[in-house]
């Protein structure tokens, strides 16, 4: 092992934005096992009075979510909101084409609700623009944030809810660019549909923001013109563009894999633009930001139906150390581009293309969950500007690539700020400097690691904590600069504080 160096140059008045704390959320979908002997599993022994199982509650808790979506993702083009609600005796069992599984509409709106206030998570609720109808959206938007009064409102008072549950976020259809979906329209179609749904729901309660759905990927054939154009139909009337983007390593070049933020930014990029040219076409004064409401690595192949089956084994990926650093770079990006990117949502919470799993009563976590936590427990305020000045690295894909990924946070109410630090290199430790340029007296608090030499180690049910983040002595700051060795294949997050 060969030794690089490096500076990560910081200065707290060198500032991207502030950061939205929704960009720490998740997703829940009625898919294989993520609700069902995943949050939900009444029989479990950690069931608790509402049948949530306590060790996910627990675990969810420690990543401090801050925002859920539900109920997908696919299934939710075919969904009837309704088969959800009342009394789960009188809930009909349905065959679910998404998925091809059978959903026994045990777990709806109403648990959900529940859901959220126990892991203090905000709710993000979708709307079927599939199968569905604009008016079934605004009954919706009735049935939940009414106070009384009406007859949706009055209905969820006699499911036993009688105080609103006040969402706020709401997504208008999921990847209705896709053949794939039911219901799947052109996006003209599509622009015109959700314009009108979003204008019944907003009048329903003008409170409400509304989400937009973009491109179900950067390889998409309409990416980014569906982007535009559903823009363009309906911009007056929503508050974020979605994008969705699964990474994965299937040509097994771990090189290019680790390099994969350049691919995150340029999705990032290339939106940015199309918001600005609608906006300007439209000559608007109304602004749209992004929302990245599923992303996460899956490529491993698991099956993805579910031979109409309650609750079906599927997509049950088993992440090792090279996800977990390319989950590190996501999160990176995700701060780099904070003045855009507002909302983000990593799919799925549990059992589902997830780092968290359970077994029976048991439950593995992932190297990518504790990189997840890190992050999502520490990164306040401001987002930074950090300069990196390091070696690079050669990439297939991208071409030379720093060796190190960064981003880095400061809060200057509390004083108190992170950096966190991917080292691409598969082979080489690098010293590195950290140069705080702004005359500040700091001092370095935490330290956790997440290393490895083998980026394809992973937890196992026999071995769960074979790689977890491990905390490391934070380096003394003299004059401004502190010095810290990163080894290759780790993510490095260190707390700052100002002294």
């Amino acid at each position: 092992m060969s030794q690089l160096s490096a500076q990560i140059l910081l200065d707290a008045n060198r500032t991207i934005s502030e950061i939205s704390p929704l960009l720490f959320g998740g997703f829940v979908e009625h898919m294989g096992r993520c609700v069902y002997e995943g949050i939900y599993e009444p029989k479990s022994a950690h069931a608790d009075e509402e049948g949530l199982r306590t060790d996910v509650l627990d675990a969810l808790r420690a990543q401090q979510y801050t925002t859920i979506r539900y109920p997908g993702g696919n299934f939710l083009s075919g969904y009837n909101w309704l088969d959800g609600v009342g009394p789960k005796d009188q809930r009909p069992r349905r065959r679910e084409l998404a998925w091809q599984s059978l959903e026994t509409n045990q777990f709806g709106t109403n648990e959900f609700m529940g859901f959220c206030k126990k892991i203090d998570a905000a709710p993000m609720l979708g709307v079927n623009m599939g199968t569905g109808t604009i008016q079934a959206a605004c009954d919706l938007v009735d049935y939940c944030n009414t106070p009384g009064g009406t007859y949706w409102s009055d209905l969820r008072a006699s499911h036993g809810y009688r105080d609103p549950h006040n969402v706020k976020y709401w997504c208008v259809g999921n990847e209705m660019d896709g053949p794939w979906q039911m219901g799947h329209l052109e996006a003209h179609e599509y622009g015109a549909k959700a314009r009108e749904a979003a204008k019944l729901m907003r009048w329903m309660d003008p409170s409400i923001q509304t989400i937009l759905c973009g491109s179900s990927n950067d390889q998409m054939p309409t990416y980014p013109a569906w982007d535009r154009v559903a823009l363009e139909e309906a911009w007056e009337h929503m508050d974020y563009l979605s994008m969705h983007y699964y990474a994965g390593n299937r040509d097994n070049d771990t090189a290019s894999f680790l390099a994969s933020a350049v691919q995150f930014e340029h999705f990032v990029d290339t939106l940015e633009g199309t918001l600005r040219y609608v906006k300007a076409k439209q000559r608007s004064k109304h602004d749209v930001y992004l929302s990245w409401d599923e992303w996460q690595v899956w490529y491993k192949g698991d099956p993805l139906a579910g031979n109409w089956t309650e609750a079906p084994h599927l997509a049950e990926e088993m992440y090792n150390l090279e996800d977990a650093l390319v989950v590190g770079q996501w999160l990176n990006v995700f701060l780099r581009k904070s003045h855009v990117l507002k909302i983000a949502c990593m799919a799925q919470i549990v059992n589902i293309i997830s780092w968290l799993h359970t077994r029976g009563d048991d439950l593995l976590k992932h190297p990518s969950f504790d990189v997840f936590a890190l992050v999502s427990n520490h990164a306040r305020g401001q987002a930074l500007d950090a300069l990196v000045k390091a070696p690079h690295v050669e990439t297939k894909k991208y071409g030379d690539v720093p060796v190190l990924d960064v981003s880095a946070t400061y809060d200057a109410a509390s004083g108190d700020g992170a950096v966190f630090i991917v080292n691409r290199s598969q082979t080489d430790s690098v010293l590195t400097d950290l140069v705080w340029q702004d005359g500040r007296d700091v001092k370095l608090g935490e330290g956790r690691q997440l290393a490895g030499a083998d980026p394809k180690a992973l937890n196992t049910w026999e071995q769960p904590d074979l790689l977890r983040a491990q905390p490391i002595a934070a380096p003394k700051v003299v004059d401004s600069k502190a010095t810290i060795q990163l080894p290759p294949l780790s993510f490095t997050m260190l707390t700052t504080h100002s002294a």
